[in-house]
Parts: C-alpha cells; sequence; structure tokens
C-alpha cells in the first residue's frame, strides 16, 4: 500500500524542513555580510543610553492619627489607618471617657491630606453649649 506521507510531492520532511531552514538562515547572514561594502573607516561609536529615571518612591503607608482636643475633658480622637486609606468622608464619635458625646466631621479631601502627612484641624459638634477643636498632626 503507498504512503500518502511519502507519495504527495508538498510534503516535506522533518529532516529536509530543518536543513533548508538552517541553509536559509545562512544566506540571509552571508547577503548581510557581503552587503556592508568596502569602507575602512571606523564605525561612529553608538552613544550610551540614558539612565532611566528612578522610580517614584512608593505612597506612604497610612498610620493612625491622633487627635489633640482643645479644652479636653475626657474626650478621644482617633483617625485609624483603614479609614484613611478608604477616604470616605467619616463622622469620627470623640466621647471616650467624657459624659456627652461631640462628633468631627472629616471629608474625603481632609483624609486626603492626612494620608500626605498634612495637618487637619476641624471644630466638633455642639454639646452641653461647647464645642472642642480638635487638631490631627500625622506623624
Amino acid at each position: 500500500m503507498p504512503d500518502p506521507k511519502r507519495d504527495a510531492p508538498d510534503v516535506v520532511g522533518r529532516r529536509e524542513f530543518t536543513l533548508q531552514s538552517a541553509l536559509a538562515l545562512l544566506a540571509t547572514v552571508v547577503i548581510t555580510v557581503d552587503g556592508c561594502g568596502g569602507s575602512t573607516s571606523a564605525p561612529s561609536p553608538t552613544p550610551a543610553p540614558a539612565p532611566a529615571p528612578a522610580p517614584a518612591p512608593p505612597p506612604a503607608a497610612a498610620v493612625d492619627v491622633n487627635g489633640t482636643i482643645s479644652a479636653n475633658h475626657g474626650h478621644v480622637a482617633v483617625v485609624s489607618s483603614a479609614q484613611i486609606t478608604a477616604a470616605n468622608a467619616i463622622s469620627l464619635n470623640i466621647m471616650g471617657n467624657a459624659t456627652h458625646p461631640h462628633t468631627v466631621d472629616l471629608s474625603q479631601a481632609e483624609l486626603a491630606s492626612l494620608r500626605s502627612r498634612q495637618t487637619v484641624t476641624k471644630d466638633s459638634t455642639n454639646v452641653n453649649n461647647h464645642i472642642h477643636t480638635v487638631t490631627f498632626t500625622p506623624a
């Protein structure tokens, strides 16, 4: 029975394909070398590539920021690192050990300022006829 692979005129075996491929590559090299010309002048030096720019530093990791509270009598104000990283506006309860609550509202922009290590100062809500000024100073 005839072998269809060997009888087909267009089928090239693996060995023949490899040989023809290698010869084609060598022919390309010979053509390239021959095409260089006979110039006797030295080639001009290739300039060194410019150094890559230094990578930008990663953003500072957020850390908890404690607030300093004016006229304090037991209140505690802490913005957590998770709140700073989330960057959603928050209403912070600063009651702490005091007998009454106050809140301090921080906007997205103010949380971004804390993330950038900038001081933010806010007034609390008015409870029992007084307010507190809270200053958040990131370390």
